[in-house]
């Protein structure tokens, strides 16, 4: 396939930027979190959290994933697998960020607590839901959402912070956090983990932010105004023509050129 002028001057300086924006420049980053584990259980778990929290200032989400943590002693899968919730013994308890509040944290490590010992991993709950003819994985993360929040709802409430840890790409939500867990699980390189071998990558949406979105429209990958899974799949397609197996490994370094300010030249 012929490239047009343009995508081949953007494709020479989105991988300068990719290159550049190696392990070296990982903080501050959520993703920083994950790289503290060698466990395969320990990464994922630390990947589901680190994502889920990864939303407003990164000073905060720093901040909160430090202490949550540190709260899990450092090792979560031994966390996860020991968890019992108790209704007067919240280990969360003071904690908040944003929308979410100390109940919503109990409740989402109950759950996943059901899910690894009823699954034994995040992966095998969410291949439960994976479609090898579909475009992405949007009907994957929607299933995924829909039943992790029924598990939630069997014996809790769903609260607005619950609600918000797992959107629904089909009521428009980018999923941001949940497309930052999927690239941190499918990709393989010195950032990206690789340890979902069974998702080509391929079928990954970019993570959007305002960050995202605002350099995207600079370089003419979107035409859409709000950030939406349709800007998403919008962005997506047109880094498809400059790397079609692989099109969502520029995301690290067009997220923090937002992040830091910096200008794409």
């Amino acid at each position: 396939m012929k490239r047009e002028p343009y995508i081949i001057n953007l494709k020479q300086k989105l991988d300068y930027h990719y290159k550049y924006f190696d392990f070296s420049q990982i903080s501050p980053d959520p993703l920083e979190f994950l790289h503290r584990y060698k466990n395969y259980h320990d990464i994922e778990i630390s990947g589901i959290i680190s994502s889920v929290f990864a939303y407003g200032n990164v000073k905060q989400i720093i901040n909160t994933l430090e202490k949550i943590h540190s709260i899990m002693n450092y090792e979560p899968y031994k966390f996860v697998m020991n968890f019992h919730e108790k209704k007067n013994n919240n280990p969360f308890n003071g904690l908040k960020h944003r929308f979410y509040t100390s109940k919503d944290i109990l409740i989402l490590f109950s759950t996943l607590n059901k899910i690894y010992n009823s699954y034994g991993s995040l992966k095998y709950f969410f291949l439960l839901y994976y479609f090898e003819k579909g475009k992405n994985l949007k009907e994957t993360i929607s299933f995924f959402s829909q039943n992790f929040l029924k598990i939630i709802s069997k014996e809790n409430e769903l609260s607005v912070g619950l609600k918000f840890m797992f959107p629904d790409p089909f009521k428009g939500s980018a999923c941001k956090r949940m497309n930052l867990f999927l690239r941190w699980m499918v990709r393989k390189d010195e950032l990206d983990f690789g340890l979902w071998h069974e998702i080509p990558k391929s079928k990954l949406v970019i993570p959007v932010d305002t960050h995202v979105a605002k350099i995207c429209k600079k370089l003419k990958l979107t035409k859409k105004k709000v950030v939406s899974w349709e800007m998403a799949e919008e962005i997506t397609d047109n880094l498809k023509k400059i790397d079609a197996k692989d099109p969502v490994k520029y995301d690290f370094a067009i997220c923090h050129l937002g992040m830091r300010k910096l200008d794409f030249w």
